[in-house]
């Protein structure tokens, strides 16, 4: 009774929320759409398969889960969430113009309300659908951690939240982005790049000792503008900080640089992506020649198996790889005690890069992992300053970019 009494109190709140004690039909839904929410204003974006999808159909996908559910109850039958399994790779399918995306139908697994294991997670997931359905009403925005804070006792962490939130937007077939929740962004971008923010905040992100944060809604940015010749995509904050100081994207050319600190997060993907889009320069990626490095430069470029369902507006297949490559190292003659031994974990994660499909279509990729696998040894970006303390921008990013050293 107890969980038959959250799941029922679960869809009478949402209920409540979607606007009074029965949903509109379809009539009066096509109705809505042609008049406007009650602000007058049908708020449209670009989804990433570039049609538009208004707030009307993010409420309308909604509302469709609670009649579900609200149809099951009413037969006495335990309602269930069927959702696409997004971590396995047999739903995954391999485009090189792409990347990692899900395949139209792929295998499910089902909440269900009268499973104890999974009933705790059906009541959060319909609590956080009451809560976006508010906001896309109200075209207000929360983040992922205002989330989490409304209820940490029923969520527990916010990796609870982080996972169900992307499940939803899988389950609905619809971007984060459009469901009006936003995420703290981790990463920086710096160099030849202004625009405006959605609230009319101008940001400058004009080379200098600071980088600006990027931002928590790149959907909402606009008026971008750059004499940018290139973007480079650093993995790693220090490596991005050194070239700021060395006012890399001043002297040698106007470019711009992106850093996600690590693994990117979603926003970090999102803006590589948006400016590919409007200003269609090279981009290229300098990462640490060891398996961790080459699996993020991968996730820029070819996406991710959790955010298949979103390659579309995440994945840049046009990046290249340009340092630092296995080769470098021998070419470079770089000494052997700045070099690391492989681990275990270094082995088993390069063993899994080799069978993943992307590099069955980058032999040059794939001879830089067999120099990697060879070697048992790994690089980080900063081993060129055995060479030099300003090395990496004096000598090895200008003498890449001028003789096409990447790949």
């Amino acid at each position: 009774m107890g969980i038959w009494a959250s799941v029922g109190d679960a869809a009478s709140t949402l209920l409540r929320r979607l606007g009074g004690c029965a949903l509109p039909t379809m009539e009066e839904r096509g109705a809505e759409v042609l008049a406007g929410h009650e602000d007058g204003s049908e708020e449209t974006r670009t989804s990433a398969h570039g049609r538009h999808v208004p707030s009307s159909e993010v409420l309308e996908a909604i509302e469709n889960v609670v009649l579900d559910v609200l149809e099951s109850l009413a037969k006495k039958q335990a309602p269930v969430l069927t959702l696409a399994n997004r971590s396995v790779w047999r739903n995954i399918e391999f485009k090189d113009s792409v990347g990692l995306q899900m395949i139209p139908h792929s295998t499910t697994k089902q909440i269900r309300s009268d499973c104890p294991a999974t009933a705790p997670k059906f009541a959060m997931m319909l609590k956080i659908l009451s809560m976006i359905y508010r906001m896309v009403q109200s075209n207000s925005y929360a983040t992922k951690r205002d989330i989490y804070y409304s209820d940490t006792l029923l969520f527990g962490s916010q990796s609870v939240v982080d996972n169900l939130i992307n499940e939803i937007s899988c389950m609905l077939q619809i971007p984060r982005r459009f469901l009006h929740v936003l995420s703290t962004s981790k990463g920086f971008v710096a160099g030849n790049l202004s625009y405006t923010e959605e609230d009319g905040t101008k940001v400058n992100c004009t080379c200098g000792a600071t980088a600006v944060t990027v931002p928590s809604n790149v959907h909402g940015i606009k008026n971008l503008y750059s004499h940018a010749k290139f973007i480079l995509i650093v993995e790693k904050d220090a490596t991005f900080q050194r070239l700021l100081d060395d006012e890399f994207c001043i002297k040698l050319a106007p470019c711009i640089m992106i850093t996600g600190r690590g693994v990117p997060d979603l926003n970090t993907r999102l803006l590589v992506r948006k400016l590919w889009d409007t200003f269609q320069i090279p981009v290229f990626t300098l990462v640490d020649a060891d398996p961790h490095g080459v699996e993020i430069m991968c996730i820029y470029k070819y996406g991710s198996v959790s955010m298949s369902f979103e390659a579309h507006q995440l994945t840049v297949p046009c990046i290249k790889w340009l340092g630092l490559l296995p080769s470098d190292i021998k070419r470079l003659n770089i000494r052997e005690d700045v070099l690391i031994p492989f681990t275990k974990q270094d082995q088993n994660k390069l063993a899994s890069l080799q069978k993943r499909p992307y590099i069955a279509c980058q032999p040059v990729w794939k001879k830089e992992l067999e120099i990697m696998a060879a070697s048992q040894m790994k690089a980080e970006i900063q081993v060129l300053a055995s060479l030099s303390s300003d090395y990496l921008s004096r000598v090895y990013l200008p003498n890449k970019l001028q003789f096409c050293g990447w790949i």
